[in-house]
C-alpha cells in the first residue's frame, strides 16, 4: 500500500522531467507543470531531515531550526522570483501563504478531524496567543499600503524605507514569539510537541517493537540531505519562475492567481498533508500548530526576510499590497480567530473555513490583471 513518503518519492520523477524540459526546449507550459509538482516532494524531504536533525541537536536548538526552515520552500521561491524582478507575483506569494495555511490546511484539519470525532479540542490560550500576533501581523502589513493610499505623491523610497523599518520591527516579533514559545512559556506548546513525538513513536512501534534510544539519525547524513534538497528546490524554483509569465498566459491563469493560490498550495503540500494526518488522530493542538505557526512564519519572518534581501540586491520590495489582497488576508484572520476562539472545533467549521477559501479563490481567479502582473 503506498504510504505518504512512498507518494512523495515516485513524484521526484518529475524533477529530470523538468530539468530535460528546460534544455530541449519542450515549452514553458511543461517546465512549469513539471517543476511545480517536483518541488512538492522536495518540500517534504526538506521538513523530514529538518525534523531529523533537530532530533539529534535537542529540543532548543532544533526548535529553531524548524522555525527556521518551516517555510524555506517559500523563501526561496519569493527570492528566485525577486531577483527576477518579479515583485508582484512575491507579494502574491506571501499573503497566499498566510490564506492558504488559515483557510485550506485549518479547514481540511477541521473537517476531515471533525468528520471522524464529534468535538476536538486544543489549548486555548496559545490559540488566543497566535491570534493576537497575527493581528499584528495584519496591522504591519496593513499601514505602508495606507500610507500609500492616504498619501499624495510618496515617492517609492519613502515608502522603502517605511517598509524596510517595519520589517525589522517583525523579525523582532517573531524572535519575541520564539523566545515565548520556547523558553518562557514553553509549557502553553508542550501538548503539540508531546502529540508530535508519541506520533512518531507509535509509527516505529508498529512495526517492531524497539527501544527509544535506538533512533539516532546520522547527522551530517541529513546536514548533506538538507543541503541537497535545499539546492534542487533552488534549481526547481528557477525553471518555475523563468516559465511562469509564459505558462500561465497559455493556460489563461493570471499571475496573481497563481501567486495567491497555485504557488503557496505547491510550496506547503507536505505540511498541509501534516497537519490533515494528525487532527484525523485527534491531535488538534500539533494540527493547529502546523497551520497557524506556518502563517506567522510567512508574516513575521519571510516577508520581512524578503524585504530586506530586496533592498541588498537591488531589487526594493515594499509592504504595499495590492489591496484586495489584504482584504483577503483581513478577512482570513478575522474568521480563524472567531473559529479558535473557544479551543474547540468541529466538522462544520472547517467546512465554514473552506467555503471561505473557496469564496476568496474565485475571486482572485475572475480578478482583473493588475499591472505588473500581466
Amino acid at each position: 500500500m503506498l504510504n505518504k513518503n512512498t507518494i512523495f518519492l515516485l513524484l521526484l520523477v518529475f524533477m529530470p522531467i523538468s530539468i530535460a524540459g528546460h534544455f530541449l526546449d519542450w515549452g514553458a507550459t511543461v517546465i512549469f507543470i513539471t517543476a511545480i509538482i517536483a518541488i512538492v516532494p522536495l518540500a517534504a524531504f526538506m521538513g523530514l531531515a529538518t525534523e531529523e536533525i533537530a532530533i539529534v541537536v535537542g529540543p532548543n536548538l532544533g526548535g529553531l531550526l524548524n522555525a527556521t526552515f518551516g517555510n524555506a520552500t517559500e523563501l526561496i521561491l519569493g527570492f528566485v522570483a525577486l531577483k527576477q524582478g518579479l515583485i508582484e507575483v512575491v507579494k502574491a506569494t506571501i499573503t497566499g501563504s498566510i490564506i492558504g495555511n488559515l483557510l485550506l490546511v485549518m479547514g481540511f484539519a477541521m473537517l476531515l478531524g471533525g468528520l471522524r470525532y464529534k468535538e476536538q479540542d486544543f489549548q486555548p490560550t496559545a490559540a488566543r496567543m497566535n491570534a493576537s500576533s497575527m493581528n499584528l501581523a495584519v496591522i504591519a502589513l496593513l499601514l505602508p499600503t495606507a500610507v500609500e493610499y492616504t498619501s499624495t505623491g510618496i515617492e517609492p523610497a519613502i515608502l522603502q524605507k517605511l517598509s524596510i523599518a517595519v520589517a525589522i520591527v517583525l523579525i523582532f516579533v517573531y524572535a519575541l514569539t520564539l523566545l515565548f514559545s520556547m523558553k518562557t512559556h514553553a509549557y502553553l506548546y508542550d501538548v503539540g510537541v508531546a502529540d508530535l513525538e508519541e506520533d512518531s513513536e507509535s509509527t516505529e512501534s508498529k512495526e517492531e517493537h524497539k527501544p527509544k534510544e535506538e533512533h539516532k539519525p546520522n547527522l551530517w547524513i541529513w546536514v548533506t540531505v538538507l543541503l541537497v534538497v535545499t539546492l534542487a528546490v533552488a534549481l526547481e524554483s528557477e525553471l518555475l519562475i523563468d516559465s511562469l509569465e509564459e505558462a500561465t498566459s497559455s493556460l489563461g491563469l493570471t499571475a496573481l492567481f497563481t501567486g495567491v493560490i497555485l504557488l503557496p498550495v505547491v510550496g506547503n503540500a507536505a505540511e498541509h498533508a501534516t497537519a490533515v494526518t494528525v487532527a484525523m488522530k485527534n491531535k488538534m493542538d500539533l494540527s493547529l500548530s502546523v497551520a497557524v505557526g506556518s502563517s506567522l512564519q510567512i508574516a513575521l519572518f519571510v516577508a520581512p526576510i524578503l524585504v530586506l534581501a530586496g533592498w541588498i540586491i537591488g531589487q526594493p520590495m515594499d509592504l504595499n499590497f495590492n489591496p484586495f489582497e489584504l482584504v483577503a488576508v483581513t478577512v482570513s484572520v478575522l474568521i480563524v480567530n472567531s473559529i479558535s476562539s473557544d479551543g474547540r472545533s468541529n466538522w462544520l467549521e472547517g467546512g465554514l473555513l473552506l467555503a471561505t477559501y473557496t469564496v476568496l479563490a474565485l475571486a482572485f481567479y475572475f480578478h482583473p490583471v493588475v499591472q505588473g502582473l500581466s
